[in-house]
């Protein structure tokens, strides 16, 4: 039984790697992507107990446009920005930056990005109808909330992780996931057949 073939990723689609320029292009995509993260962090919705952002959507995006690799290496240059003191996070500079701001209450969050952009990446390459691509999509949220809350509740304890870090961000995050997984499916992560 042979393995299945991988779907192509939009960056491949839309640039090719070849050999000299593969590193060229990883970087020029990961700096965009890491821009684009930028900016969702800063687009923020009034909310309780903090703004929503459009930061879950585009590492989505990004995972599912780039493949798993170059998504974690992008979301790897976004974290190194971030750790280095750029205020590329959402109320930076306002509530701290650098590695003191990733060691904070959202910090988990942070890592679960990370983690996120490679299942949605990984998801790509591999689903074939949008109910698969829709699962591994929620996936990824899902591993984006364990990771925040687990961090969160070693600050706060759990019932409060949940109740302030998870619960308030479900509705936004179906619509969210329901956007990308239609996205991914109108052709951003495999050619229409």
């Amino acid at each position: 039984m042979s393995a299945p073939s991988m779907n192509p990723s939009l960056a491949d689609r839309l640039w090719p790697a070849t050999e000299g320029q593969a590193i060229l292009r990883a970087a020029v995509l990961a700096v965009f992507g890491s821009l684009l993260l930028w900016a969702s962090a800063k687009v923020q919705v009034p909310f309780y107990p903090v703004p929503m952002t459009l930061q879950t959507a585009v590492v989505l995006l990004i995972g599912v446009a780039y493949g798993p690799r170059l998504a974690a290496g992008t979301l790897l240059l976004y974290l190194a920005e971030g750790a280095v003191g750029l205020p590329v996070f959402a109320g930076t500079p306002e509530r701290g930056i650098g590695l003191a701001y990733m060691v904070g209450p959202t910090g988990g969050y942070l890592a679960g990005f990370l983690a996120a952009a490679v299942i949605a990446g990984w998801t790509a390459e591999r689903s074939r109808h949008w109910l698969t691509t829709a699962l591994g999509l929620l996936a990824a949220i899902v591993a984006i909330h364990l990771l925040g809350a687990a961090w969160l509740a070693t600050l706060v304890g759990p019932a409060k992780a949940v109740s302030l870090g998870v619960l308030p961000f479900l509705l936004g995050d179906a619509v969210k996931l329901a956007l990308v997984t239609a996205a991914a499916e109108a052709g951003l992560a495999r050619p229409r057949a």
